[in-house]
């Protein structure tokens, strides 16, 4: 069956003479595994469409039971090396492409995913893009999409509204909780015992926290935060992946994950 499909290169191996295995995440069908014949040949017109980051749209031989599915065709959609190549783009790309190819399952759709893959590429390959700060959203999505978004409207112990609070008892700190996730005025955090770890954080991260949420695709400088926020809102989400990642995929998977999150 001929199938049609826009997809995430995750990762290339070099197969035979001139041929390549590639790991994608398609809109259609989740994560899959095809082989492109003959794509190490310079003068193949698909030569440069399946390197790790790129978005392209593709024609399939799919079929039932295969492992492996057949490149048939293909056009060049979005690349990290346009308009020019970054380092600290590319250290981002391969850790978010890294995240989506250690935590998710084969030929399982998932549209909201994919959705949010390709638009956070779309953004990290643009020029005027703060790149920490569009990890960080990417973080807290992903996280949530996988099932485990956190309270930020309501104490996560309470379910007090937070912004009322904030300013009836003039709070200049809340607890971020790892587990239940959400945040927490500092008197129901107190009382939480045995729950899991948490962090006291100023209020205008947890501001920032919602707004991020609220946030459609961050550009630019579009959520107020200087650069240490934005480093200190990465270190928070990393451990609050860490924390609830590990009930998604193997514990193998896991500390590849960890290791990703740690970098």
């Amino acid at each position: 069956m001929i199938v049609k499909t826009r997809a995430v290169i995750l990762r290339e191996t070099r197969y035979r003479d001139q041929s390549k295995i590639c790991l994608l995440y398609t809109r259609e069908f989740g994560k899959m595994s095809v082989i492109v014949k003959g794509a190490r040949n310079p003068k193949n017109r698909l030569s440069s469409l399946f390197n790790p980051g790129n978005v392209v749209d593709l024609v399939l031989y799919k079929r039932d039971g295969r492992d492996i599915q057949l490149v048939s065709d293909g056009n060049l959609v979005l690349s990290p090396m346009v308009p020019a190549s970054d380092l600290e783009r590319f250290a981002i790309l391969y850790r978010i492409i890294e995240l989506v190819k250690q935590t998710t399952d084969g030929d399982e759709k998932n549209l909201p995913l994919f959705t949010l893959l390709a638009g956070t590429l779309e953004q990290l390959y643009c020029t005027a893009t703060n790149f920490r700060q569009l990890y960080a959203w990417f973080l807290l999505r992903f996280v949530s999409l996988l099932g485990f978004q956190p309270s930020l409207d309501r104490c996560v112990f309470s379910g007090e509204e937070l912004a009322p609070a904030i300013n009836a008892m003039k709070l200049t700190e809340l607890y971020f909780v790892m587990n239940p996730g959400g945040l927490a005025l500092p008197a129901a955090a107190a009382a939480g015992v045995g729950f899991g770890k948490k962090r006291l954080i100023p209020v205008r991260l947890a501001m920032q926290l919602n707004s991020m949420a609220a946030t459609r695709h961050p550009v630019g400088d579009s959520i107020p935060a200087d650069d240490a926020d934005v480093e200190i809102l990465c270190d928070l989400l990393h451990e609050y992946c860490g924390v609830h990642l590990e009930h998604v995929r193997s514990r193998k998977n896991l500390a590849i994950v960890s290791q990703i999150l740690q970098k």
